[in-house]
């Protein structure tokens, strides 16, 4: 009985079909565009996502040996999408999470004294990351586009929501781990909150009804090979999808994802945990018995940062490449790299700091860029997880690390030398797709219970982190070339 697991990242959509033992059986993938039309702004075409989405579950399903029983559904988050209700033409492109113009936006209401309020109802901060600020941003400088908002024309959602109203003809939903990434959600609560709507400008009406993570939601034809109705049955953010795929189930177990940027949660049961420094407090899913609880540091860029060498500068010609580069000298030749391409998030959240290279001499190559990217990864995520383990009080003994940089064998073995602790890679690193399958899963019988997906992990290697390895004098150094990358780019 497999399901169909459709994760629509921020590059490219993945559609997945896998069995009942967790193997992946058949796959597609499609990249769509992404558009930059001004410095700091991240846009998307909503029609191309669409279209990679149906373009990649068709892959797959033409691959699969048997017919999926579910489907389940995972995104990138934060990222705002509006759409006609009638047509679902989009009147403006989607703004991405990566996206800053709001940066001013957030400044003013943190100067108001909103932030403490923000915190507590949502277990974040205000940050052009989050969904609000870029809603505010449209109703400032769109009032045509808003107008078909506040009028009931045009419906508001994350991706998730936007992609389900096209398979389901309409229906407006999201799960509580997209809302609780919108500012817009009470997460303490468990609903849509007024006052957040109010302060920020959101209509209510707007908004999609929430479900949770795992359960029969609808039911769509547009995906099935034979026009029967398959049922929608997980949703979920593609972090938390990310923690439910590598079987996260026990409080204090942590995963970190290598995609575009980097998410690193830890579960943290029932017990939501406040974080004083930088982290966010945010739903990991709800399967209808209660909510659980997860800390997040979010990176915005890491893998990014090596599209970047292969896009922007040409250095590469593909992902895979800088591992050999990077492997090809001893270290980065004292060259640093801050790849605050979109500004920095945690622990520093600052939109307006850029990338910085330091250290460059005549003698600087392109393997020692590369192997200073692998190395600011690395940094990157030791400095959340370091963070992670002073406000939990965790002892940090693995790290379960998925996502396509994950597949880097040279990456896996500086970051457990970072961190100081096994570093686990599981056989199938598509654990966000695994993740949305899982969920859709569990609730149409594929798997009984949380226990019979734990059984379908499986390792496929661990990196044991060298002892000695660990060089504070080198992570200082980064934290230096961190704080000169800061507030560079104009509010």
């Amino acid at each position: 009985m497999p399901v169909l697991a459709i994760d629509a990242g921020t590059t490219g959509v993945t559609a997945l079909v896998i069995d009942e033992h967790g193997a992946v059986t058949a796959r597609g993938y499609r990249e769509f565009p992404q558009l930059f039309p001004r410095p700091g702004w991240v846009e998307h075409d909503p029609e191309s996502i669409w279209g990679a989405m149906l373009a990649a579950c068709r892959a797959a399903l033409d691959a699969a040996e048997q017919p999926p029983t579910s489907i389940g559904i995972t995104n990138q988050r934060e990222t705002v999408v509006l759409w006609d209700r009638a047509t679902f033409a989009a009147p403006r492109p989607a703004i991405v999470w990566q996206d800053r113009r709001s940066a001013a936006i957030c400044t003013e209401l943190r100067e108001a004294g909103h932030e403490a309020r923000v915190r507590d109802l949502t277990g974040l901060r205000l940050d052009p990351y989050f969904s609000a600020t870029k809603l505010m941003w449209i109703a400032r400088n769109e009032p045509e586009v808003w107008a078909g908002v506040t009028s009931g024309r045009y419906a508001v959602g994350t991706v998730d929501s936007y992609l389900i109203a096209r398979m389901t003809g309409g229906l407006h939903v999201t799960d509580v781990t997209n809302a609780c990434r919108t500012l817009l959600y009470d997460t303490f609560a468990g609903q849509w909150s007024d006052e957040l709507c109010d302060l920020f400008g959101a209509p209510r009406a707007a908004l999609p009804e929430v479900t949770t993570s795992s359960g029969r939601v609808a039911t769509t034809s547009v995906l099935s090979l034979d026009g029967s109705a398959l049922p929608i049955a997980g949703i979920a953010g593609d972090q938390q999808a990310a923690l439910f795929g590598q079987a996260c189930f026990t409080p204090g177990s942590v995963k970190c994802t290598y995609g575009t940027g980097s998410f690193i949660l830890a579960n943290t049961g029932n017990d939501p945990v406040r974080s004083g420094s930088g982290l966010l407090t945010t739903l990991a899913w709800d399967l209808g018995d209660g909510p659980t609880f997860a800390l997040e540091g979010s990176i915005f860029v890491t893998g990014a940062a090596v599209q970047w060498l292969r896009d922007g500068l040409g250095i590469i010609g593909n992902a895979a490449e800088s591992e050999a580069l990077a492997r090809s000298v001893p270290d980065s030749g004292s060259v640093v790299f801050v790849p605050a391409l979109t500004g920095l998030g945690a622990p520093d959240w600052d939109p307006l700091a850029r990338g910085t290279i330091l250290g460059l001499t005549r003698g600087t190559t392109r393997a020692h860029l590369c192997r200073a990217t692998l190395d600011a990864i690395a940094f990157e995520v030791r400095d959340v997880i370091d963070l992670m383990t002073g406000e939990t009080g965790l002892t940090l003994t693995s790290v379960s690390v998925d996502g396509g940089a994950s597949e880097n064998d040279l990456l896996c073995q500086l970051q457990a030398d970072q961190l100081g602790c096994v570093v686990r890679r599981p056989q199938v690193t598509d654990t966000t797709a695994a993740g949305a399958g899982f969920l859709a899963g569990l609730a149409s019988g594929v798997w009984g219970s949380m226990a019979e997906i734990s059984a379908a992990w499986r390792e496929d290697r661990a990196f044991e982190p060298v002892r000695g390895v660990r060089d504070d004098g080198r992570h200082e150094q980064w934290r230096d070339a961190v704080r000169r990358s800061l507030a560079w780019a104009e509010d």
